[in-house]
């Protein structure tokens, strides 16, 4: 199951850092939004990550040509599905929003067509569920930024076929990534891990524990970590990670994932993390 065309749904934050390294690794990619305008600024991204590339001197200019050579953009989720060999979506933690993805993807793609989703929380084979072959659906987390982080954690459900998995695990390391593997279960292991830390840290900010810096730099200096639970709460997104919580702490019925009153109240002024601007820190 070879994979050199692949179609991207969604050009946010995850979306077009998928189809950068994508390209990177030589595949042709349709990179697809709602709008014209989340194409073109989702196109800019890549363009601004590859310079900044190239101004560092990790990357050659010829690779940056080349890379942008091989990204086009669309409003139109047939266009992106057509001939491709992989779709994946980086559309929003609605499960409905997927499905009925999917489903249009179905009628739009080939046969062969792997579909990757960049869940973080949610069910794979729900999201499958209303697909003909389920069996070619497979979870494919990334991490922000995805040209950056070198992890994709792969999620398979009971009806992922064995040969889209070999092809996802191959494809990963092609793209650069290292591979972990999970069963499909409520926040597979980066999200079930990393959510309850960030939630208690969260609420010894709310009990007046400590200030947001002295937190993370205990997790930082003391444990290792590379970036504190807090401020990674800012990049992914307070409004992100507080739907993931709830889902998590009714699907494993475990208060620790409750969004803390603290969360509820800054998603609700507005103070979303770094892509608002504020969040537990200033992202001036």
């Amino acid at each position: 199951m070879g994979i050199s065309k692949v179609g991207v749904i969604g050009a946010g934050t995850m979306g077009h850092g998928i189809a950068q390294i994508c390209a990177m690794a030589g595949c042709e990619v349709v990179l697809q939004d709602i709008d014209a305008g989340g194409v073109e600024r989702g196109l800019e991204k890549i363009r601004a990550n590859l310079q900044k590339g190239v101004d560092r001197g990790k990357v050659e200019a010829s690779v940056m040509e080349e890379s942008l050579a091989r990204v086009s953009g669309t409003t139109d989720i047939a266009l992106a599905a057509d001939e491709a060999d992989l779709v994946v979506e980086a559309v929003p933690e609605i499960l409905a929003l997927k499905q009925s993805l999917f489903d249009k993807l179905q009628a739009a793609a080939p046969e062969r067509a792997i579909f990757g989703t960049n869940t973080s929380s949610l069910s794979v084979a729900k999201i499958a569920s209303s697909l003909d072959d389920p069996g070619r659906v497979i979870g494919m987390h990334f991490f922000n930024p995805v040209h950056i982080m070198k992890l994709l954690e792969i999620i398979v459900s009971d009806d992922t076929r064995h040969e889209v998995v070999e092809a996802v695990q191959a494809f990963g390391a092609r793209i650069g990534k290292e591979c972990v593997t999970v069963r499909d279960f409520p926040g597979f292991a980066t999200s079930r891990l990393g959510v309850t830390l960030g939630m208690e840290a969260i609420r010894m900010v709310e009990q007046g524990v400590a200030s947001p810096e002295d937190i993370d730099s205990a997790m930082v200096l003391g444990y290792r970590h590379p970036v504190g639970p807090l401020k990674l709460t800012d990049m992914v997104g307070l409004d992100v990670r507080l739907k993931i919580g709830e889902y998590l702490a009714k699907e494993l019925k475990n208060p620790s994932f409750e969004p803390p009153q603290l969360m509820r109240d800054m998603v609700a002024e507005g103070k979303l993390g770094k892509k608002a601007g504020q969040g537990f820190y200033s992202w001036d």
